[in-house]
């Protein structure tokens, strides 16, 4: 069946959701999403954040849906119509719900380890505001130990409820979930339980936000100033891929995560083991450097996409009559070698 998003068509398999039929088209189109994990059965439908206008509900009843509609959990019909990045409607909605979202989220941005790869930073960035309607305090719960490899930072919880699922789906027994309800809703172990699984290190790859984080790795670098590289080993542990993205400064592997697609999504989920105990590089088949597709503070500046040439112009009449002054603000590029430039394209890091 055909179903067109911002005026692209695309035909999908029965059972597709608009998001899904979305990523498949790609571009500025794709709703973003902070629930919805594609690796987990059932995410989606909590964050409000990928909601589009359906114009057309299909060739057999062409009216338009009056209500904004979660992509992530809406399945496709045949000749349905869709507005995403086009609608005002749209744009709207996600500007109150990432309003929503930043209500209790502290401004943790310059301590917090996810800065420069949060799903939250990416969203308020595009569809956030620069003031604040809201004047009450922000809710704030109690530092709690979940175990001795991951951070729990309830404060920065946005409840999409998709470490819960990993653990439902990937591990034997779960310990923790959702306590409470309403505004007192927060993640919790039962009974003060410490999460010690071999798969749970995953639960800090699934989370878009700074709410679990990897002790190992808490505090020592920003993000960008790693370099990630795809690497593997042979791993033992059943169900664990030994595929990762380890992230070096210098000859020191700072941390290890799985790897993740252009929607902050992991390909494959790996073990404990593989995260937090392997930490030498000769642990590692070092492959290559990682590439980043998706715009986000992490990715600026690298080697693997275009760059602009950024041209100084300063006002003549500023430095009027010091023209020589005038070109050493200027500072005009130093030309590279054939083999500097070679390297330059290739993005050799």
């Amino acid at each position: 069946m055909k179903v067109t998003i911002d005026g692209q068509e695309i035909e999908v398999e029965a059972g597709t959701t608009i998001l899904q039929a979305a990523r498949m088209i790609g571009g500025e189109s794709v709703p973003p999403a902070m629930c919805y994990y594609s690796k987990l059965k059932g995410s989606g439908g909590k964050c409000r954040c990928c909601l589009v206008e359906v114009a057309k509900g299909s060739d057999a009843d062409p009216r338009p849906m009056p209500k904004l509609m979660a992509s992530c959990v809406t399945g496709c019909m045949d000749g349905m119509e869709v507005n995403s990045k086009q609608s005002d409607r749209v744009r709207e909605a996600r500007q109150s719900v990432t309003e929503f979202l930043l209500i209790n989220h502290p401004l943790d941005c310059p301590v917090c380890d996810q800065a420069g790869e949060c799903d939250l930073q990416d969203l308020s960035f595009e569809h956030g505001k620069s003031k604040t309607r809201f004047i009450e305090e922000k809710r704030t719960f109690e530092p709690e130990d979940i175990g001795p490899n991951i951070q729990l930072h309830m404060n920065r919880c946005i409840l999409c409820q998709r470490c819960v699922q990993v653990a439902d789906q990937l591990t034997d027994n779960r310990v923790h979930g959702v306590m409470d309800r309403g505004d007192h809703a927060n993640i919790s172990t039962c009974i003060s339980k410490a999460i010690d699984n071999e798969f749970s290190g995953n639960m800090i790859d699934v989370c878009p936000v700074g709410a679990l984080t990897d002790k190992t790795f808490r505090f020592k670098s920003r993000v960008w100033f790693n370099k990630p590289y795809n690497a593997h080993r042979e791993c033992t542990t059943p169900g664990c891929c030994g595929k990762t993205t380890v992230w070096m400064f210098g000859d020191e592997i700072q941390r290890v995560t799985g790897r993740k697609d252009v929607y902050h999504e992991v390909e494959e989920f790996i073990c404990n083991s593989c995260r937090f105990e392997h930490k030498d590089p000769s642990d590692w088949v070092i492959e290559g450097p990682r590439e980043f597709d998706k715009d986000s503070v992490i990715n600026q500046n690298n080697y693997t996409q275009k760059l602009d040439t950024v041209h100084i112009a300063t006002e003549e009449g500023i430095l009027k009559g010091r023209e020589q002054d005038r070109k050493k603000i200027s500072m005009p590029a130093i030309p590279l070698d054939k083999e500097q430039e070679e390297i330059f394209k290739k993005g050799n890091l």
